[in-house]
């Protein structure tokens, strides 16, 4: 998609963002730059949905810490179920996730690795040129996602114990009971995420407690939780 036809085009895009201060701010760039474009705005994940199943709009810029529904908080795995959800039933709708918390993103990786649409990232830091860049990046299918940091690969079952043992505080019995697996289990799905962050043989293996401490800091920093 040429810049021309997208000046000749009269675009849709939607905006998704529960803070309303930014949700301005980010439809003012985009009304200056698009003048004719038609822009629409929600501000939550169940808005998306609904304003999807109306009609599917040229891009769709979404934040990540959204509320599911009007009267809920926001919460950045809202946003990731949204992504999916997008991905897997628009696969070729064009998305730029524009958040502070963007490095989330690397929880879906392969889900965006083979995402069809355009699919760019943008820090909510960003200035108004380098945003505008990635919005026509995204509007001509490009992607965009080198600020996920380095490429990790991890399984959906590892990223549950990381949530169940850091944001729960569940011990690997209370986890293993949770998951309905055995609790060696449990242990052999730490030693598959440790390894995956790089935690080797810093601290003797009896002592269980500063790996585990090693293993959430490095696994926040990633993006892995929250």
């Amino acid at each position: 998609m040429s810049q021309d036809f997208l000046e000749q085009k009269k675009l849709k895009i939607l905006v998704v963002d529960d803070h309303e201060l930014i949700l301005d701010g980010t439809l003012d760039v985009l009304s200056t730059q698009y003048p004719e474009a038609e822009i629409i705005t929600v501000q939550t994940a169940q808005d998306v949905i609904a304003q999807l199943q109306i009609e599917q709009p040229d891009l769709a810029v979404v934040d990540l810490s959204i509320p599911e529904k009007p009267g809920m908080t926001g919460q950045i795995d809202t946003g990731i179920q949204l992504i999916q959800n997008l991905m897997k039933n628009y696969p070729f709708l064009n998305l730029m996730v524009q958040s502070s918390y963007v490095k989330a993103l690397v929880r879906i990786r392969h889900d965006i690795d083979n995402h069809q649409g355009g699919f760019v990232v943008a820090d909510k830091g960003l200035s108004k040129k380098e945003m505008l860049a990635r919005v026509n990046l995204a509007l001509q299918l490009g992607t965009h996602t080198k600020d996920l940091g380095i490429r990790i690969e991890v399984k959906p079952e590892w990223l549950e114990v990381l949530r169940l043992a850091f944001e729960e505080g569940l011990t690997d019995r209370a986890i293993a009971e949770r998951m309905i697996v055995a609790e060696r289990t449990v242990r052999n799905y730490w030693t598959k995420i440790q390894d995956v962050l790089g935690i080797y043989s810093e601290y003797s293996k009896k002592d269980r407690k500063n790996i585990r401490i090693e293993t959430e800091i490095r696994a926040r920093e990633k993006g892995l939780i929250d």
